[in-house]
């Protein structure tokens, strides 16, 4: 018994050193960095049922450690999963992939990242049989970012098509990517291929690099570029096209109502570019497109969507992961023990973070034992999962280290970088009488007011505090007063009270409806004399809205790089040269148009 347990041990041992070090028997065949199948599917063939299983999920973890999280996050394990850690949940389920979120506290701080990264990847390979895990986020920039500051922080995609340049798009991913990868993440849920048509869209909007299919398609490829040329995997989303909805897919079910040929027109050309450009992961959508597959099935679970469109017609053969199984487009029609089942006889290959992961993981693995899907078709999903482990190195060193990490993140030419992309991407909407760019001269004091919504990644702003930083360091005297996104007649009073001694008021506005009182403070601050000077800190839609302000900028996010570099243009530091990605309608007449695509003063 001793014997046989010793030899055990260094037979596993032996197996996870080859895949660790990624001896001869992983090497890559050719230039293109297609591995071996025969190796890989000779790794397949040693795997138990459970373990292949396992594979095709993508899971979350609270904590910032592997090993040692907090209390409250052993709590949420404990009740969402029914493990205590990172190390747990690997033993028990045998996940192929783990994400990182902010708010489950995986992404304090770039050290501490690239520690939990290594816990996770120790632990998969001191499993018997142990494969390492292909750790992802969703590092889109702009609004969507998990990994803060120190790490560089990027305009988002409608900032980067306001800017139009794919060189400053690819920039972007090459630096975000090689971030990431000094961090252990080694697939990006990102660039979002979205196009977004429709100004209503709540859940898509400035992630979208804007309303132009061919200008779209342009930017994705440039970033998968990025991205993959700094050893990350992108991920195109959401297929077959989320940018034309009213309903958020987190809370509701969207339907697209698109013909197949309006699709074919507006949606496809992101996605065939980033296919061209050689992209890893293809992201669905838990969207209903009657035109693509009249069942009434969401796009993630659609065979005709997945197989026959994006497989066969596209020609796609990368790895195709779910939207989130958690979000309730993709629960509205099925339960959570059917849905990733039905997610693989669609053709999906990962399961991304289910809500109830024993639920989801057994029903795969009773699928299986009761014949609705074969090992083979499992088998084929690995494959392909294996072999972007392999292409990104996984198989020969899944570990990164702490030098790297300081080579890397947040250097000071990749901050430099991102100010100046920044400055490319701001757009000069109204400038009537020039009152832009605002002299320290002659108005040398500024009231700053404005929305002060929650950082992206929680490691920037408030909005309003970072303005008036900036235009402090550029001379001016300011003052800052936040207003927040729904303004109270007394907050209104203060601000309007604040202008009085003032020589201009720089207001941050934030998604303005026709019923918010934004528009009241704003009008109330124009009603004092002040010139007044607003900036959309998202979408550039809110101009529409406020008709009598005489400067209005766009900045499309209001993470602090955008915000700085608005402060810049404002000042006169730096030429307005982006130009608006989308077009904006007037507020009263939404069939006509306000500002074209292309629209963007200079001065």
């Amino acid at each position: 018994m001793h014997t046989s347990r010793r030899t055990l041990l260094a037979a596993t041992a032996g197996a996870a050193a080859v895949v660790a070090v990624g001896g001869p028997a992983l090497a890559e065949d050719d230039d293109t960095g297609r591995h071996d199948d025969k190796r890989l599917r000779a790794l397949i063939s040693r795997m138990t049922l459970e373990e292949k299983v396992g594979q095709l999920f993508v899971m979350r973890v609270y904590g910032h450690s592997a090993t040692a999280p907090d209390q409250a996050d052993i709590d949420a394990n404990l009740k969402e999963i029914g493990v205590r850690d990172a190390v747990e949940l690997i033993a028990k389920y045998r996940v192929g992939g783990i994400i990182y979120f902010g708010w489950a506290h995986n992404t304090r701080d770039p050290h501490q990242i690239a520690d939990l990264s290594n816990g996770i990847q120790k632990a998969a390979l001191e499993q018997p049989r142990g494969l390492p895990v292909l750790i992802s986020t969703d590092q889109e920039h702009g609004i969507v970012a998990r990994v803060g500051k120190p790490a560089t922080l990027f305009p988002g995609a409608m900032a980067l098509g306001a800017g139009g340049s794919r060189t400053d798009a690819r920039t972007a991913g090459r630096i975000g990517g090689a971030e990431l990868r000094a961090m252990g993440v080694r697939q990006d849920y990102a660039p979002v291929a979205d196009v977004n048509v429709n100004p209503a869209n709540p859940v898509i909007g400035v992630r979208s690099f804007g309303a132009d299919p061919q200008a779209v398609a342009g930017l994705v490829a440039a970033q998968v570029k990025g991205y993959q040329s700094a050893g990350v995997a992108a991920t195109s989303k959401h297929f077959p096209g989320h940018g034309d909805t009213e309903t958020d897919s987190h809370y509701g079910f969207p339907v697209i109502e698109h013909t197949e040929a309006q699709w074919a027109e507006l949606d496809a050309p992101p996605f065939r570019a980033a296919v061209a450009a050689g992209i890893d992961s293809i992201m669905t959508a838990h969207i209903m497109v009657p035109a693509l597959d009249p069942s009434g099935d969401p796009a993630t679970l659609s065979r005709p969507i997945l197989t026959g469109i994006l497989r066969e017609r596209l020609g796609y053969d990368g790895v195709v992961v779910t939207d989130s199984l958690g979000m309730e487009g993709v629960r509205t029609k099925y339960g959570d023990d059917r849905v990733p089942v039905l997610a693989l006889k669609a053709g999906v290959d990962q399961l991304l973070n289910p809500p109830k992961l024993d639920i989801a993981w057994n029903a795969v693995l009773q699928a299986v034992r009761g014949g609705e899907l074969t090992e083979a078709r499992l088998d084929e999903s690995i494959l392909r999962v294996l072999r972007l482990k392999a292409k990104l190195g996984l198989l020969k060193d899944p570990y990164v280290t702490r030098r790297g990490v300081d080579r890397v993140v947040g250097i000071s030419s990749h901050l430099k970088a991102a100010d100046r992309i920044a400055e490319r991407t701001t757009t000069l909407l109204v400038n009537s009488g020039g009152l832009l760019p605002l002299s320290r001269r002659t108005h040398r004091r500024v009231l700053v007011v404005g929305a002060d919504p929650a950082s992206p990644s929680g490691t920037t702003g408030p909005p309003t505090t970072v303005l008036g930083a900036a235009l402090t360091e550029l001379g001016f005297t300011a003052t800052v007063l936040s207003t927040g996104t729904a303004p109270t007649d007394a907050t209104i009073a203060k601000a309007v009270a604040a202008a009085q001694g003032v020589d201009a008021v720089l207001v941050g506005t934030y998604n303005v409806t026709a019923a918010s009182s934004q528009r009241t403070l704003v009008n109330q601050l124009l009603g004092t004399g002040r010139p007044v000077v607003a900036l959309a800190i998202r979408n550039p839609y809110d101009v529409a809205q406020l008709p009598d302000v005489k400067a209005y900028l766009a900045a499309y996010s209001w993470t602090d790089v955008e915000l700085r570099a608005a402060v810049r243009v404002l000042a006169g530091r730096a030429d307005p040269v982006g130009e608006l990605p989308v077009p904006v309608q007037k507020a009263d007449k939404p069939t006509e148009v306000l500002y074209p695509v292309g629209h963007g003063l200079r001065y």
